[in-house]
């Protein structure tokens, strides 16, 4: 017995009733596949008509944000699931359906320009919010940097990997994260989504993008959300092709705001580009270990040696970064390789 999904599919009948989508008897309710959170997500079905159901439990998740930033960026014509009925107090919401067809499967050699390029569009636009209407977007301020890059250590080599960090390497680690936060702060400071992948974009015919997972929108670095797309977790690219798209969507930033971003030239851009890269990498990296030991989440280990690899190119081009990169290279891979955790074809894949 499932208690809560009863309740929400009563719910959303009611609700499709009062839209005057009445449901016929022959309606249907299936699991969609889930996210890292607490949110479940079913599919209700009536013949070729069909609605997201989501089962956001008040006491886990706050679906306020959710409803907050889809509204907002409704209005800028982001594309982002219309909200057709909430009741945040039960944790229960009805949403248009994007589908199932995600970027990642879609993402090839011949589809990349045009998806990015579509992409890039709808990220221009999510990008001119302000502000929501009952309140202030919250800063991605220097806190949550910090509480970011703190899950690599805490979680990933303390907690995952069993590193016992020196004095001298633990200084080190400061260090870099200091230097990326500091980067961070100094960018033009735009809307967010944080999590602008592969994984969060839909198609939803003639290559228009959904969006979709963005209730945790702040006001940051305007680099961010570009390298979470090009530098995708998921998904790599030849640097070539990443370099192609970066300068791409400079120029589309040159043309869409000059009066923030006419003084910045590719180069800085690009910098803060990569060093952004690395402190989301070193996020996600925690993130995906903490999702294996707190949640059981097995499955996330798998991206880890594509991500750790980002952060080893990148933080290699960089001399300030080259010593954590070289401890990291010389004591952490290889207890990544030994512990067991990790597929060995991606290891040596990415690592090597």
């Amino acid at each position: 017995m499932d208690p809560r999904l009863s309740e929400l599919k009563s719910w959303s009948a009611q609700m499709l009733d009062q839209l005057g989508e009445t449901l016929s008897d022959n309606w249907q309710c299936s699991v969609v596949a889930g996210d890292a959170s607490f949110r479940r997500y079913f599919r209700i079905t009536d013949g070729d008509r069909t609605w997201i159901a989501v089962d956001a439990p008040p006491e886990k998740e706050d679906s306020q944000p959710f409803v907050e930033v889809a509204r907002c960026w409704q209005g800028l014509d982001v594309n982002v699931p219309d909200i057709k009925a909430d009741d945040l107090q039960q944790g229960f919401m009805l949403l248009e359906d994007f589908g199932d067809i995600q970027f990642l499967p879609e993402l090839s050699p011949e589809t990349a320009d045009a998806l990015y390029g579509s992409a890039f569009a709808e990220l221009l636009k999510l990008q001119r919010c302000m502000g929501l209407a009952a309140r202030e977007l919250p800063p991605y301020d220097s806190a949550m940097l910090q509480r970011e890059v703190d899950l690599f250590r805490d979680w990933f080599l303390k907690e995952l990997l069993q590193v016992s960090l020196s004095d001298i390497n633990g200084q080190s680690l400061d260090q870099i994260f200091s230097t990326l936060i500091n980067s961070a702060l100094q960018q033009p400071q735009v809307c967010v989504h944080r999590d602008y992948h592969s994984r969060n974009l839909m198609l939803c015919g003639e290559n228009r993008v959904g969006v979709i997972d963005f209730q945790d929108a702040v006001m940051g670095p305007v680099t961010y959300d570009l390298v979470s797309l090009l530098r995708d977790c998921y998904i790599a690219w030849p640097e070539q092709d990443v370099e192609r798209w970066l300068s791409q969507y400079w120029e589309l930033l040159q043309q869409e705001r000059p009066d923030q971003l006419g003084e910045i030239d590719l180069e800085q851009f690009r910098i803060w580009f990569d060093r952004m890269g690395m402190q989301r990498h070193l996020k996600a990296v925690g993130i995906f270990a903490r999702l294996k030991i707190r949640d059981g989440k097995a499955g996330y280990l798998q991206d880890i040696p594509r991500t750790m690899s980002y952060l080893l190119d990148v933080g290699g081009r960089y001399p300030e970064h080259q010593g954590v990169v070289e401890w990291l290279r010389a004591e952490v891979v290889p207890l990544m390789s030994s512990s067991g955790l990790f597929d060995q074809d991606a290891m040596q894949r990415w690592l090597d």
